[in-house]
C-alpha cells in the first residue's frame, strides 16, 4: 500500500513505483463528478516531468476505468509555429509564455468542458519537427477525465487565468534543480542540438521560463515532487488564488 504520513502539516503520499502511480491516478479520477467530466492540469518548470506524470496518470486511469474514460491534451500543441515566431522576431525565445496561443488553448479547454456530446479535436506537437500538428489529438464523448500539462497553467497574467478557470485542479511538479537541468540538456541533444548549444539554450531560454513559473507553485491545488524514489504528492492547505 502507499504510505501516508504528515510532513510540515501537509498530507504526503509516497508514490514511487506502480503502486504510487495508482495512488496519484486515484486522486485524479476522484475529481470526476457523477455523470460529468473533470479537467486536471499539471504545471511546472521545463524539464520537471510534467509529461511523464501526465502519461503515467492517463495509462493508469485507462487501465482501471477503460481507454475511453481518459484523454491527454498537452498544451504544447499551442506553440506558435516557427513561421509566426519569425514574423514576431521571437524564434530565439521559443517556449516563453508569449510564444503560445494562450487564447486558443483556453478556448479549447472551455470546449472540452462544455461540448461533451461531440468529438473535440486538438493540436499536438511533434518534437522532431519542433512544430504543432493540427487535430493530432482528440477527446471522445465518452471521456470523463482530461489531463493537460504545460508550464504556464498557473501564471496570473495574459490569457492564462482563462485556461486555469476551465480546470478543476492544477498540480505543480517539482524536481531537483540539477536533475531538471541535465534532463533538459539531454532532451535538446536528443532532438538535434549539439551539447554546447543545448546547454546555452537551457541557460538562456529554459531557465528564465523556469524562474517565471516558480512562484506559481503557491497557486497550485497540490504539489507533486518528482524524486529519485518516485512521485510524492502533497496536499497543501489550499492554493492562493
Amino acid at each position: 500500500m502507499s504510505k501516508v504520513r504528515e510532513v510540515s502539516g501537509a498530507q504526503t503520499v509516497d508514490a514511487g513505483g506502480p503502486e504510487g502511480v495508482a495512488a496519484l491516478a486515484a486522486a485524479a479520477a476522484a475529481l470526476v463528478p457523477e455523470g460529468g467530466r473533470a479537467l486536471l492540469g499539471i504545471a511546472g518548470a521545463p524539464g520537471a516531468g510534467k509529461t511523464t506524470l501526465a502519461e503515467a496518470l492517463v495509462a493508469q486511469v485507462a487501465a482501471e476505468h477503460g481507454e475511453g474514460f481518459v484523454a491527454h491534451v498537452p498544451m504544447d500543441g499551442y506553440h506558435l509555429a516557427d513561421v509566426q515566431l519569425e514574423r514576431l522576431h521571437a524564434l530565439s525565445r521559443k517556449g516563453a509564455p508569449d510564444t503560445f496561443d494562450a487564447d486558443g488553448y483556453a478556448h479549447l479547454l472551455r470546449r472540452i468542458r462544455e461540448e461533451r456530446d461531440g468529438w473535440v479535436y486538438a493540436p499536438g506537437f511533434d518534437r522532431t519537427l519542433e512544430q504543432p500538428l493540427a487535430a493530432a489529438m482528440v477527446v471522445p464523448p465518452t471521456t470523463r477525465l482530461v489531463v493537460t500539462e504545460g508550464n504556464y497553467l498557473l501564471l496570473p497574467g495574459g490569457s492564462w487565468p482563462r485556461a486555469r478557470a476551465a480546470l478543476d485542479e492544477v498540480w505543480f511538479v517539482t524536481v531537483d534543480e540539477g536533475l531538471r537541468h541535465e534532463r533538459l540538456v539531454a532532451r535538446h541533444v536528443t532532438f538535434g542540438k549539439q551539447p554546447h548549444a543545448a546547454r546555452t539554450w537551457v541557460e538562456t531560454s529554459d531557465q528564465p521560463n523556469a524562474d517565471l513559473v516558480a512562484p506559481s507553485l503557491a497557486r497550485a491545488d497540490r504539489v507533486v515532487h518528482n524524486g529519485p524514489e518516485g512521485w510524492r504528492l502533497l496536499d497543501p492547505a489550499g492554493p492562493a488564488r
